[in-house]
C-alpha cells in the first residue's frame, strides 16, 4: 500500500496525521499574483481530464501528487490512485451534473492531466489561470506543490515558469468544496453548492517582463474631461506606454521602483450609459509585453438619495439572477448569458444584481456592450465567522479578486460587500475594512451591500448603512412576512437619507403540473405579490431601484417541500429559461411605465 512507500516517509503519520492539510493550505494564490489577460493569446486547458473523487483525503496522506508515470506491471506497491489514466471528466464542469453518485457530493477531487511543451526558454514565463473552482484548489506540478486558492468564483494564477520541462508535465488540481464554518460563505448558504473547475483553464505565455494590471477610468470630479490610467508591471522596466487612439491619446507612464505608474489625460470621451454604451479600445505596452481592453468611461456617484449616472438621476430597474441551469450547474457559456441579458431586456430592465458571489468575467464584458448596469458581490452571506481573521482574509481576497478583473467595466456601479449579516460590533468591524479596501482600491464606484429591517420597529435600521453608498434591503412581505401593511409602515417611519435599493423581494411560483392553482406557491398569488409590491414601493420617494428575487428558478438543497423539490421557484421564468410567469408581465409592465417615466423627465429637463 502507499502509506508503506517511499514517498509516504513514515506509515503511522501517513494514516492518522489530521493536520495533513496544513503544509498545502498557504493561501499564496491571490490577488497579488493575477496578471492582466486582456489582449494576450491563451492555450485552452479545456477538454477530458482524469478524475477521481477523494472522500477521505487519502491522496493528501499518500502524497498522489509525487507519482511518477509507471506502467502498472513496474511498479512495487499497489496504487490505490493512478493519476496518469482512468476515469476522466470534461473541464469544464461541475461534477454533480456529470453522475448522479456525485450530485451532493461534498469533499476533495482529483483532477490531472499531460501538459506538453516546446522547448523551455528563459526569456518566457508561463501562467495557468483558473477562471473559478469551488473553493479550495491546490496545484502541483511534476509533483511539486506551488500553492492553494481559497474562494469559489475568483479567477487565479500560479506561474509554472520555474517547474515546467520541455516534453511531458503533469499537472494536478486537488479541489474541494465543503462548506465549513470559517470560509467564505459559511456553511448554511441558499444555494446550491456545486464542485469542481467550472470556469475556463488557460495557459498564457508571457515575456520575463509581465503587464499585472491596466485600470483606466473618468475621473470623478464632475468634470467628464479627465482619464486616468494606473498600470502596474513586473519586470526590470521604468516606463509603459498607453494608446488611445479614438481620444488621440498616447504617451508614456513613469514606473516607480514596485512597477507602478498613474498619468491623467485630458480627454473628453462619449459617455458610457445603457442608452449609448460607447466603448474605446486601449493599448498598453512595457518591455515587450502587450495587453489591450476595451473601456467605457463614465461616472456614477451618490447624491443624497439619489444615484447619478453622468449626471442624470436614475432609477434601476432591475433583476438579481444565479448562475444556474438545469443541465450545466453553475458552468456557464457566452449563449447563457445572452439569453440572460435577453430575458432582461424583455423584462425592461437596465440593472442586473449579480448574486451572491462573483459571476463569470463575460457577464459584465457583455453587459458593457449591450448597455446594462451591474450591482457585483463577495459571499458574505448571513453569518460569516466575523471574528475570524483568517475569514476575513478570505473574504478580502475574493473582494480584491473582484474588483481587479471586473474595475475596467463600465457596467458594474455597485460593489456589494455582504448579504443579511447580523448586525453586530465584529460583523460591523468586517464590513467597515471590506469597504474601506473597495473604496481604496476603486474610487470609482459605489458600495452596498444587503442590509436589515429592524421588524420591531418597521423601519430600515442598521449601522453599516452609514458606511456604504447605496442600501440594499432584502424583504419579503407577502411571503415569509405575512402583514403586508408592515411595509406600508417601513416606507413611512424610514428616512434613510440614501438611496435605498430593494435588493430582493418576489414569492414562489410553482407552474408544474401538480403546482396549486390559488394560494401560497401558486402562479397567482405570486403574482398578486409583484402588483401589492409595486404598488407600495413606486411611492416611496428613496427607493432607486428594485432588482426582485429572481429571473430564473434555482435549484438548493434547502427547498424540499412538494411544490420546490429541491429548487427555489421564485423565478419569474422556470428552470427551463423560456416559460414565463405572469408576474414576469407584471413587473414588465411596471419597468415600461419607470422607463417612459425617465425619458419624459429627461426631455423636460433639457428644454
Amino acid at each position: 500500500m502507499l502509506e508503506r512507500s517511499d514517498l509516504a516517509e513514515n506509515a503511522l503519520q501517513a494514516l492518522h496525521d489530521e493536520a495533513y492539510d496544513t503544509p498545502f493550505n498557504t493561501q499564496t494564490l491571490n490577488h497579488e499574483g493575477m496578471i492582466f489577460i486582456g489582449g494576450r493569446k491563451a492555450r485552452s486547458l479545456a477538454g477530458e481530464w482524469n478524475f477521481c473523487v477523494d472522500l477521505l483525503d487519502t491522496g493528501l496522506r499518500q502524497k498522489w501528487f509525487a507519482l511518477e508515470e509507471m506502467a502498472a506491471t513496474e511498479r512495487t506497491e499497489p496504487w490505490d490512485y493512478d493519476p496518469h489514466e482512468g476515469e476522466t471528466v470534461p473541464v469544464p464542469a461541475c461534477w454533480q451534473m456529470l453522475k448522479d453518485r456525485w450530485y451532493f457530493f461534498e469533499g476533495s477531487v482529483w483532477y490531472s492531466r499531460c501538459l506538453d511543451m516546446d522547448a523551455i526558454t528563459r526569456d518566457k514565463r508561463q501562467f495557468l489561470r483558473i477562471g473559478a473552482a469551488q473553493y479550495d484548489c491546490k496545484i502541483f506540478l511534476n509533483g511539486a506543490f506551488l500553492g492553494n486558492h481559497y474562494g469559489g468564483s475568483t479567477p487565479f494564477f500560479c506561474e509554472l515558469s520555474e517547474h515546467l520541462k520541455a516534453g511531458r508535465n503533469w499537472l494536478m488540481l486537488m479541489v474541494n468544496n465543503t462548506r465549513t464554518l470559517d470560509r467564505v460563505p459559511m456553511r448554511n448558504t441558499d444555494w446550491f453548492n456545486y464542485g469542481g473547475i467550472y470556469r475556463e483553464v488557460a495557459l498564457y505565455q508571457t515575456p520575463r517582463v509581465v503587464i499585472k494590471d491596466l485600470f483606466a477610468y473618468l475621473v470623478p470630479d464632475n468634470g467628464y474631461n479627465k482619464i486616468a490610467v494606473e498600470v502596474s508591471v513586473d519586470g526590470d522596466v521604468r516606463e509603459a506606454r498607453v494608446d488611445i487612439s479614438q481620444l488621440g491619446i498616447s504617451d508614456t507612464i513613469t514606473l516607480d521602483e514596485d512597477g507602478r505608474g498613474r498619468i491623467i489625460f485630458d480627454a473628453r470621451p462619449d459617455l458610457w450609459s445603457p442608452e449609448t454604451p460607447n466603448l474605446y479600445d486601449i493599448k498598453l505596452s512595457a518591455g515587450s509585453d502587450h495587453v489591450s481592453d476595451r473601456v467605457g468611461f463614465r461616472q456614477i456617484s451618490r447624491i443624497d438619495d439619489e444615484i447619478h449616472l453622468n449626471g442624470n438621476a436614475v432609477f434601476l430597474r432591475g433583476i438579481s439572477v444565479h448562475e444556474d441551469d438545469v443541465t450545466h450547474g453553475k458552468m456557464t457559456d457566452e449563449a447563457d448569458l445572452r439569453r440572460r441579458f435577453a430575458d432582461a431586456k424583455e423584462l425592461n430592465c437596465n440593472f442586473l444584481r449579480l448574486a451572491h458571489y462573483p459571476h463569470h468575467e463575460q457577464a459584465a464584458q457583455l453587459a458593457d456592450e449591450m448597455g446594462f448596469l451591474l450591482w457585483e458581490e463577495i459571499p458574505v452571506y448571513w453569518a460569516i465567522d466575523f471574528d475570524n481573521q483568517a475569514t476575513y482574509r478570505d473574504a478580502r481576497n475574493q473582494l480584491l479578486e473582484l474588483i481587479k478583473r471586473d474595475r475596467n467595466r463600465a457596467s458594474v456601479i455597485i460593489w456589494s460587500v455582504g448579504n443579511e449579516n447580523p448586525d453586530t460590533d465584529v460583523r460591523l468591524r468586517f464590513m467597515q475594512r471590506l469597504v474601506a479596501t473597495a473604496k481604496s482600491t476603486d474610487p470609482t464606484r459605489l458600495t452596498s451591500a444587503a442590509c436589515l429591517v429592524n421588524h420591531a420597529k418597521n423601519r430600515i435600521e442598521d449601522r453599516l448603512a452609514e458606511h456604504i453608498d447605496v442600501i440594499g434591503i432584502n424583504e419579503y412581505y407577502g411571503w415569509y412576512e405575512e402583514n403586508f401593511d408592515d411595509l406600508v409602515a417601513i416606507g413611512e417611519n424610514s428616512s434613510p437619507g440614501k438611496p435605498v435599493v430593494i435588493s430582493e423581494t418576489g414569492a414562489d411560483g410553482d407552474i408544474s403540473e401538480t403546482g396549486p392553482r390559488t394560494g401560497l406557491f401558486s402562479e397567482a398569488y405570486m403574482s398578486e405579490v409583484y402588483e401589492k409590491q409595486i404598488a407600495t414601493l413606486r411611492h416611496l420617494s428613496y427607493v432607486k431601484g428594485i432588482s426582485p428575487w429572481i429571473l430564473y428558478d434555482f435549484r438548493v438543497e434547502r427547498r424540499q417541500n412538494i411544490f420546490q423539490r429541491g429548487f427555489n421557484k421564485k423565478g419569474l421564468i422556470a428552470a427551463d429559461k423560456i416559460t414565463r410567469k405572469k408576474a414576469f408581465y407584471v413587473l414588465a409592465d411596471f419597468y415600461a411605465q419607470k422607463r417612459q417615466a425617465q425619458r419624459e423627465g429627461e426631455k423636460n429637463h433639457d428644454h
